[in-house]
């Protein structure tokens, strides 16, 4: 049960050492405390733990325009961030944890704006059926985070332009472009500063709660720890990992999210193996590869042995069975 709640608003907008600073709350919540961190990244494209940065982003163009590309810990898409987005981190113990609570905050808080605010499908808050806010789950095992965003006066423009977005994603939403699927809530209150938002964020946060938000002590971070999360954020290997020169390609859309598994073939078998996806799912797919290197390059081959890895849950169920049925249509 949680007994305090915290706040930690940061106004540093480098994304390496925003996603540092997350993960070393999220190591470092206390028992019963659920802590509310808010933040923004200036000019940043942020991709899913297993996703593809060579696909999802147009990584020079950001780069030439003193852009930042980072990838963070939890599952889910791209999302691109500048200074008219706000970023919100829920951090708690895996056992309080309860998501509903959690997006009953950001509803109430832009309820309160006088906007009308509702949960659409896997991950997303909307107006009007056009998303302002995308949100992405992560857990160590032992503490869990849920984290978003909200969209006030973000440069569609450039969200559009830095970000590649297949057709097939778009098709799924029912949608033209990025642009037409998402909203900026100044559209509803053009007054709407990111200042406001946050105070009405910690106020839904103290109301849905029933506790007072007290602003977490800055003594509480080990800054030589956080230096060293910052190092690894901002690392090549991390951002970009391993790239291989794959021969053969399969990639699919499911109601789950992508999937790309990328293989190189030598002499019938399969040498190296990398997945990307945008599932919100994570550990599933770091799995995989493991399970086909060294694989012979048939169906069944293929197929028997991602039979042998075990599932954590029915989710992960339902993605190998897809997964199984995609190989088995190619037919190899």
């Amino acid at each position: 049960m949680i007994e305090k709640i915290h706040y930690i608003i940061t106004h540093q907008t480098i994304p390496y050492a925003n996603l540092a600073l997350e993960e070393y709350l999220l190591k470092n919540v206390s028992d019963r405390e659920c802590i509310l961190y808010l933040w923004q990244n200036e000019k940043t494209v942020v991709i899913g733990k297993n996703q593809n940065p060579w696909k999802e982003c147009r990584i020079a163009e950001l780069e030439k325009d003193g852009g930042r590309l980072v990838r963070r810990l939890s599952g889910g898409g791209a999302v691109f961030h500048d200074l008219g987005n706000l970023n919100f981190t829920f951090l708690m113990g895996k056992e309080n944890y309860d998501l509903d609570k959690q997006l009953e905050v950001i509803l109430r808080a832009v309820n309160q704006l006088g906007i009308p605010a509702e949960k659409s499908g896997r991950n997303d808050i909307t107006v009007e059926g056009r998303k302002f806010s995308g949100n992405a789950f992560y857990s160590d095992g032992s503490h869990n985070y849920h984290h978003g965003t909200i969209l006030v006066h973000v440069d569609m423009k450039q969200l559009s332009h830095y970000l590649n977005v297949s057709r097939d994603k778009l098709i799924s939403k029912g949608v033209e472009s990025v642009k037409s699927r998402v909203v900026n809530l100044q559209e509803y209150l053009p007054d709407l500063s990111i200042d406001r938002m946050r105070k009405e964020l910690i106020r839904a946060f103290g109301d849905v709660y029933g506790l007072k938000p007290e602003p977490l002590n800055q003594a509480r971070i080990d800054t030589l720890e956080l230096r060293k999360l910052e190092n690894k954020f901002s690392s090549w290997d991390w951002i970009y990992g391993r790239k291989i020169a794959f021969s053969d390609v399969f990639e699919r859309r499911f109601p789950w999210g992508n999937i790309e598994l990328q293989l190189l073939v030598e002499a019938g078998l399969i040498k190296e193996c990398m997945v990307y996806s945008d599932s919100l799912t994570i550990y599933l797919f770091e799995r995989i590869p493991s399970f086909l290197t060294g694989c012979i390059y048939t169906s069944k081959a293929m197929v028997d042995a991602i039979k042998k890895i075990n599932v954590a849950n029915e989710i992960e169920n339902n993605i190998l069975e897809d997964l199984i049925q995609m190989i088995e249509q190619e037919g190899i």
